[in-house]
């Protein structure tokens, strides 16, 4: 399999992706290619029709079969390896899961624009508007009712590592980099997503990374 992935710095949708894969345990070839430059528009057209997503990242290439958008890709691995491996096995937990996953991946728009991610970047955000403020007080609420409810067998959402971590795990950086209050709780859940091995793998290798995209760099800035 072939991932092909954005900047690690930015690209939040290509962490997901990423991370998906790694859950699956499947052997997979990484392709980083930076977004929003040169070199991506180069890509694009080299890849041809294995671009049906119009150039948008990740791209999950098994074979024959092309997976685009990040939940599709996570679905897709579920199928190959079991769903266990991504949701909780039983119906409650799986349900509540899967509509934090659905929610995360459709919603949230003015917290994405507000607080991009930015992986090196550490910026305390003076203001942030009230619907950037209610995604926050929505994402922490639900943080809080999974950990309360599902959360006793370990430290994540669901108590294992699984889906619903890996969707947020880009908001976990967000929060870190933009400075957000969060009570003890959330704080306790970022902290053992932000060590956990394959985050660490990725913010090594966001770190190392040379392309820098200016419009992300600017906001916060006084």
């Amino acid at each position: 399999m072939k991932l092909i992935i954005g900047n690690k710095n930015y690209s939040s949708w290509s962490m997901r992706g990423w991370l998906a894969a790694k859950q699956s345990g499947l052997h997979f070839e990484e392709i980083t290619v930076p977004i929003l430059g040169e070199h991506w528009e180069k890509t694009k057209q080299q890849m041809g029709d294995m671009a049906p997503s119009h150039g948008k990242v990740p791209i999950l290439w098994d074979d024959e079969t092309v997976i685009w958008d990040s939940l599709a890709i996570l679905e897709y691995l579920a199928d190959k390896v079991g769903r266990d491996r991504f949701w909780p096995k039983d119906d409650a937990p799986r349900g509540m899961a899967r509509a934090m996953v659905a929610e995360m991946h459709s919603s949230y728009a003015s917290l994405r624009t507000e607080m991009p991610m930015n992986v090196r970047r550490r910026v305390e955000l003076k203001e942030v508007s009230d619907q950037t403020r209610a995604d926050i007080v929505r994402i922490l609420q639900l943080w809080a009712e999974a950990r309360a409810r599902h959360g006793s067998a370990g430290p994540f959402l669901f108590g294992t590592y699984g889906a619903a971590d890996i969707f947020f795990a880009p908001v976990v950086s967000r929060f870190i980099t933009y400075g957000i209050g969060v009570p003890g709780f959330a704080q306790s859940y970022m902290e053992a997503m932000w060590e956990h091995a394959w985050t660490q793998e990725w913010i090594s290798a966001a770190e190392d990374e040379q392309w820098v995209i200016e419009q992300y760099e600017s906001v916060g800035a006084q």
